[in-house]
């Protein structure tokens, strides 16, 4: 007995052999040659043994198939297990003496033959083994590949069968393809996982049908994400179309469900497969929420923007060791005396890159923020900042607070307090000359945890602004159970306001709320005399915009404060 012998005993149970014979006395031969090692059913028809198949397909390891049996024949039984979708996973040995009917066994399905009569014990052993474990491999691989709720490919087997599919395939234009649902979470949410499981068995099996009719290959490679690989096509919107699936019931049942679209059509081969693949999700992320156009392409703007960020990631190591970061500050003045007074500034970076350029801040801090390096660039700044602060009250005698960016991926950091306070004592700073700017939009995601975040730093003395207010959704909430001292209100909002009437009672109304919760006013981007004026009768009590000046580099800003003195003290004449 070899090791794999053993291995077929040591299980709790031994595994089952469907024996389809109708001659006892091959019945015992073959029963006395693997009953040690198998446990053994015996069927003596066709009919009986598509009977015990129907009862027992669930325990069944393998068939072994006598092809003349009285009744249904064996080459009948044998395409009955091939046709039947439940007897699938079920191998079949035919036993037989007749060599010419191999080939027709193998055509319908056969695995391999015993012939008759029957050779030695270890023969037999060995093809019933051997078949077995082919065939439990077969299984496993089939689960291991393949997504358990739709049965598409997984994301990693798709990629290896789209390079077979290219090297198959040589010279077929192909689309690599990327389907998204809009907003899936909030399916689940509403109508229940069972549901949103439903939308996704849907599009699976659409998906199918449409790779197998034009051909390609197709994968769920995330929760509500769908690749398909396929020869180039021009209808796209025929296939977003057929991929509709209908939400809801009752009053709701004409709505279907957003679903979004990217193609990277005519793939450059040359690159990886999921270089593809991230190109076509690039372009699916162009239009998402866009229920106008929810097909994005890939195109050469794309391809150049990839290519710049690139560029921008590798170089962002030695541009903070060479400091290519600069730091300009746009000044605050408050409006709550009869001049505005200069009683604080807000750091602003921007990247001096030895061969782009000026490069502007919306481009690389919506790219550092999604891939983390924004938290290495804070505390660069932070840094820059509170060293500059500290310079220019030892050169020229003036002490101005200013507001650094901290970032959501700041917040999550549990040395945060640390670094700050490490930073405020290292340059002999309090820690009211480091104004904290927490976006809005930072609070909407584990908001107890960042909450408890913020209320710590003001407990250590830091001054809280909450940026950008009036972007998001939840801005009024927030304002009764956020810990903040300053609210500074989002450029656009304030350009919107002075628009139209209702505009302009909205803001007048925040600032009214502002107030009643004890909190300082910051109006950011007023660029006219009108803004400025109106937003004091509002009583709004900070204002900062290209009114009183741009952001300036720090030798400019210096100026800008010297100019100044004469109302920005030692020790600054107003709380922020």
């Amino acid at each position: 007995m070899d090791d794999r012998e053993t291995k077929f005993r040591i299980f709790d149970k031994k595994r089952c052999v469907l024996l389809v014979e109708d001659e006892v006395v091959n019945q015992e031969l073959m029963k006395l040659a693997i009953g040690d090692f198998y446990d053994v059913i015996v069927a003596e028809s066709g009919e009986q043994a598509l009977e015990i198949l129907s009862a027992k397909h669930e325990t069944l390891s393998i068939v072994l198939l006598d092809l003349n049996l009285p009744g249904i024949s064996g080459l009948d039984v044998l395409r009955r297990i091939r046709k039947d979708p439940t007897f699938l996973r079920i191998p079949v040995i035919v036993m037989t003496a007749d060599s010419d009917a191999e080939v027709e066994c193998l055509t319908i399905g056969a695995i391999d033959f015993i012939s008759k009569p029957y050779p030695r014990q270890e023969v037999i052993l060995a093809r019933i083994r051997r078949t077995i474990e082919l065939s439990e491999d077969r299984v496993i691989l089939k689960l291991t590949e393949r997504d358990q709720l739709t049965g598409l490919y997984n994301k990693e087997f798709f990629y290896h069968y789209a390079d077979q599919f290219d090297l198959y395939n040589k010279n077929i234009t192909t689309d690599a393809i990327v389907l998204d649902i809009n907003r899936f979470h909030i399916i689940n949410d509403r109508y229940g996982k069972s549901y949103g499981d439903a939308i996704l068995k849907h599009i699976a099996d659409e998906s199918l049908t449409i790779v197998n009719k034009n051909g390609g290959i197709v994968s769920r490679s995330e929760a509500d994400t769908f690749m398909f690989y396929c020869p180039h096509v021009s209808h796209y919107n025929s296939i977003l179309e057929a991929l509709s699936v209908p939400l809801g019931t009752g009053e709701n049942k004409d709505l279907r469900v957003k679903l979004r679209m990217g193609i990277y059509a005519d793939v450059d081969k040359s690159l990886d497969i999921e270089r593809r693949f991230d190109r076509a999700k690039m372009a699916a992320d162009l239009v998402k929420d866009n229920f106008t156009k929810p097909i994005g392409f890939y195109d050469h703007s794309l391809h150049e923007a990839e290519l710049l960020n690139a560029q921008l990631i590798e170089d962002f190591t030695t541009a903070i060791r060479e400091k290519q970061f600069a730091v300009y500050y746009q000044p605050k003045f408050d409006m709550r005396g009869q001049e505005p007074i200069l009683n604080s500034a807000e750091a602003l970076v921007r990247w001096k890159h030895p061969t782009l350029g000026l490069v502007s801040p919306g481009l690389f801090i919506p790219l550092f923020e999604k891939n983390g390096l924004i938290q290495a660039l804070d505390h660069y700044v932070w840094d820059e900042v509170a060293a500059q602060i500290r310079d220019w009250r030892d050169r020229i005698g003036i002490s101005l607070p200013v507001s650094i960016n901290v970032s959501r991926v700041d917040l999550y950091d549990p040395e945060l307090e640390d670094k700050l306070l490490s930073i405020v004592k290292t340059h002999k700073l309090t820690n009211k000359e480091l104004l904290l700017e927490i976006t809005e939009s930072a609070y909407t995601e584990n908001a107890e945890q960042i909450v408890d975040k913020v209320r710590h730093l003001r407990e250590l003395g830091f001054y809280i602004e909450m940026d950008d207010f009036g972007t998001g959704y939840s801005s009024l909430n927030m304002l009764s159970c956020v810990p903040i001292d300053a609210m500074k209100l989002d450029m656009l909002f304030i350009r919107n306001a002075f628009k139209g009437e209702k505009g302009a009672q909205l803001l007048e109304a925040m600032i009214h709320l502002a107030k009643s919760f004890e909190l300082t006013t910051i109006a950011e981007g007023v660029e006219t005399s009108e803004q400025v004026s109106s937003l004091k009768a509002m009583g709004c009590d900070v204002i900062q915009g290209y009114y009183f000046s741009r952001p300036l580099p720090a030798e400019e800003f210096e100026k800008f404060m010297i100019e100044k003195k004469g109302v920005a003290s030692k020790s600054g004449d107003r709380n922020p």
